[in-house]
């Protein structure tokens, strides 16, 4: 693991040492650091979409219990 560990390194320090090279590495970070982000954010959406299933449930038992019932009145005959 270390010699791998090592090899990392080197391969890091002579992306930096070419032209360009730390522009990319910062580039890297970066995008690194959003993916992480983002995972975050997505991982919150689940829980969100739970949250949003069970106001539905509740709203839609409101509004039964709302709902008046409907009375069928007969009709009374005509004269």
């Amino acid at each position: 693991m270390t010699r791998l560990a090592d090899a990392g390194e080197e391969a890091l320090q002579r992306i930096a040492e070419l032209p360009g090279g730390q522009r990319a590495l910062t580039a890297v970070n970066d995008l690194r650091t959003r993916v992480d982000d983002l995972t975050k954010k997505v991982r919150g959406i689940d829980a969100l979409e739970a949250r949003v299933a069970k106001l539905e449930k509740e709203l839609a038992a409101l509004k039964k219990a709302q709902t008046p019932a409907r009375r069928t009145t007969t009709r009374k005959p005509s004269a």
